[in-house]
């Protein structure tokens, strides 16, 4: 697991372009969907932003659908939490994580850690994370599930309560799914994201052209 160093102030402008410029931070959070088969391609996909670090966030059910060599960034799970954290002066994972990022996008964000969030729930690295998630940066999430529990009352409650913490849905969309079924509930398209993640980061004056 890298150490974690806190960024190095912007270079103004007319500075030698031989010195870095400050990367903007991503954190990419990964529950137990069938969509999590897209990672590795969300991940490739944002790393093509200028001046962009990505850093992802996994639940151990996550883990079943993607393989973490495919993962060319620093990948964190439940694990590394309790590694990390040996006594009163190391710090705590989930609060580094929160101070890092600049932007969260969680894809997929599945039922059940729909759920946990929408109640309050932190019982591991992600979730954690995102109780502790300073509300003045942006939160993504992208729905991923079956369509009949999308389609439960109880989805859209929890959907709504995401949203009026401040955080912005990126809503799933319709397509035949991996279990067969054909309705709404499969996670947005990885452009869809991608495209989301750039706008906020240009509403925010944060570059994302080389």
């Amino acid at each position: 697991m890298e150490p974690f160093s806190s960024p190095k102030p912007g270079v103004p402008a007319g500075k030698s372009s031989s010195v870095p410029q400050k990367k903007h931070h991503v954190l990419v959070g990964v529950t137990g969907s069938v969509a999590a088969l897209k990672l590795p391609l969300l991940v490739a996909e944002l790393l093509k932003i200028a001046g962009l670090e990505v850093k992802v966030v996994t639940t151990e059910r996550a883990k079943h659908f993607y393989s973490a060599q495919e993962i060319p960034v620093t990948l964190y799970s439940d694990e590394d939490e309790w590694q990390l954290w040996r006594g009163r002066s190391d710090p705590v994972l989930h609060i580094e994580l929160r101070r890092w990022a600049d932007l969260m996008v969680v894809a997929p964000l599945d039922a059940n850690t729909l759920a946990k969030l929408a109640n309050g729930i932190c019982d591991n690295l992600l979730t954690c994370v995102i109780r502790a998630w300073d509300l003045s940066k942006p939160l993504l999430f992208c729905p991923a599930m079956n369509t009949a529990m999308w389609e439960h009352p109880i989805t859209a409650q929890q959907v709504e309560r995401l949203k009026g913490f401040g955080y912005t849905e990126i809503p799933c969309v319709v397509k035949k799914l991996v279990c067969g079924d054909e309705g709404r509930g499969a996670m947005a398209e990885v452009w869809t994201i991608v495209e989301s993640v750039k706008r906020i980061l240009e509403e925010r004056n944060l570059p994302t052209q080389g």
